[in-house]
């Protein structure tokens, strides 16, 4: 078993501990081989815009970076630990700069065999936003997220009543984390996951002609094939269809909308 931490934090204070921590659970249910990408490290440039990994494809993009090496990192781990500390109510720099530079993966989900853990740190606030963001670029990456973990660690001395507290969250995410790994298959998805995918089905499969590389990776996947209600195969609430197939109708009247044919 093989898990990637992608690293958010430029030193190794309290969001690398926390990652320490979760290691030494996980390791303490059997042998699971854990690898640090620290960002602070790796040769990621910024994405400038251009949109070019959206209309040509991913290869196309004029960055040339270790941006292909990171993605197959995370196409060889079995699950990843998206780990960022909390910078100005949000992930750092270094982990935004990272997810704009994967942008190409909103438009293509890929990752659904893979689970996910969130990992955030703070002095005091900016947990709930943290974790909100991080889970959603997870879900919308194709991971299934299977544990979060926020923990408040006050500048100096941490209290023993907090301590306990984030000794427990840790302990929590991690054995979900693990009963993830250990359990074949995906879950079946939440209501955001399903709107997520009819929202983007909607959307993608009217835009032939202005995204083509977007809708012959959908294409090619079958997701936009009659009857498809997720990106894998797996039992839906049909309540969650339902309101599935509204919010893809709605994108793609929208689509229209926008980019009227002559």
């Amino acid at each position: 078993m093989k898990v990637l931490v992608i690293m958010g934090s430029p030193r190794k204070g309290n969001t690398y501990r926390a990652a320490e921590q979760i290691r030494e659970i996980l390791q303490s249910y059997g042998p699971v081989e854990f690898e640090y990408l620290w960002l602070r490290d790796e040769n990621l440039g910024y994405c400038r815009g251009c949109i070019t990994c959206i209309v040509k494809g991913e290869e196309h993009c004029p960055v040339k970076d270790a941006a292909p090496s990171i993605e197959q990192k995370m196409r060889d781990a079995d699950g990843v630990i998206f780990a960022s500390p909390v910078y100005g109510m949000n992930v750092s720099g270094l982990f935004k700069v990272f997810v704009d530079r994967f942008s190409y993966i909103f438009h293509r989900p890929r990752f659904f065999d893979k689970k996910a853990l969130i990992l955030t740190t703070t002095g005091a606030v900016g947990i709930s936003e943290v974790i909100q963001y991080l889970r959603l670029v997870a879900q919308v990456w194709g991971f299934e997220v299977a544990g979060e973990a926020g923990l408040i660690v006050p500048i100096g001395k941490t209290p023993e009543y907090r301590q306990r507290e984030n000794d427990e969250i840790c302990r929590r995410a991690a054995a979900l984390f693990h009963a993830a790994l250990v359990s074949p298959g995906r879950k079946s998805p939440h209501l955001k996951d399903v709107i997520i995918f009819h929202a983007q089905r909607g959307s993608f499969g009217a835009l032939q002609e202005q995204a083509p590389v977007d809708y012959g990776y959908w294409k090619k996947q079958g997701w936009l094939e009659p009857g498809v209600r997720y990106f894998v195969k797996v039992p839906v609430n049909p309540l969650f269809t339902a309101i599935g197939l509204v919010v893809e109708y709605m994108a793609r009247r929208q689509i229209r909308k926008d980019y009227p044919t002559d």
